[in-house]
């Protein structure tokens, strides 16, 4: 698991890889901008980021907030966590956390805590982000599906990939949030990434950043040959994308 985590590690390459899939999305629609629209934010005053990375969901934040705190295990995303959180918060925090364990803040701190594709490392920690949430606070999660690359699942079998996702996916989401938030509501975000003919390079980019979740099952280097093969020969590959948007409350 820490070898997958340290794949986020690289800021400019993770920024990358987001406009690469923003580029061959057929859903043209930020899943960010959905979730938003999900807060009501003029009660939104402090907020918290578990698994934060670079600040990918505060980048697309207008709201002038109190405070933006943002916890992750990687010292190479402070730096633009913070940038990205300065820019609407009248205070920004970054605490190194290897979640889950506890977090030393009060009991019902913030009004908004979000958890944006890392809730799956992690899920022990709902407990904690329960506690940190205000009483008319939103939990707000955005995680992948399950069926993640499984196109590439007609050539390999991707266990290890499938158990990661499975700590908190799409699928399974709504059951584990139910043990602790009384109100759960989700929006689903169907999508694909499309690749033609031209686009070998960026697909084989987008399967080697992928390569720490499916080095466990098979060698990232066998399944990229393996799918440019596939584009080559059919003149495009789809990989699947779909997401799902949680919003849970006390």
């Amino acid at each position: 698991m820490s070898e997958t985590i340290k794949s986020y590690a690289n800021l400019i390459s993770h920024r990358k890889i987001g406009e690469l899939i923003k580029e061959h999305s057929e859903n043209k629609k930020d899943i960010r901008d959905i979730a938003k629209r999900e807060i009501k934010w003029n009660k939104t005053l402090n907020m918290l980021d578990l698994g934060c990375g670079y600040g990918w969901f505060e980048e697309v934040l207008e709201n002038r907030l109190d405070l933006v705190t943002g916890i992750d295990c990687l010292d190479e995303n402070k730096a633009g966590f913070l940038k990205a959180a300065k820019r609407i918060a009248k205070k920004a925090m970054f605490e190194k956390l290897q979640l889950p364990v506890p977090i030393e803040m009060p009991s019902n701190s913030f009004d908004l805590i979000v958890s944006a594709y890392s809730l799956y490392f992690f899920p022990e920690a709902i407990p904690e982000a329960k506690r940190l949430l205000c009483p008319e606070g939103v939990f707000l999660v955005i995680t992948h599906s399950e069926s993640m690359l499984k196109e590439g699942e007609d050539f390999f079998d991707f266990k290890n990939l499938r158990e990661v996702i499975k700590h908190f996916s799409a699928e399974n989401g709504e059951t584990i949030l139910k043990r602790y938030f009384s109100r759960v509501t989700s929006i689903d975000y169907p999508n694909a990434l499309l690749f033609t003919k031209n686009d070998s390079d960026h697909l084989a980019r987008y399967i080697d950043f992928k390569k720490e979740f499916i080095s466990k099952d098979v060698d990232p280097a066998l399944v990229r040959e393996k799918m440019l093969e596939e584009l080559k020969t059919k003149g495009s590959v789809k990989l699947n994308k779909d997401d799902r948007i949680f919003i849970a409350k006390k």
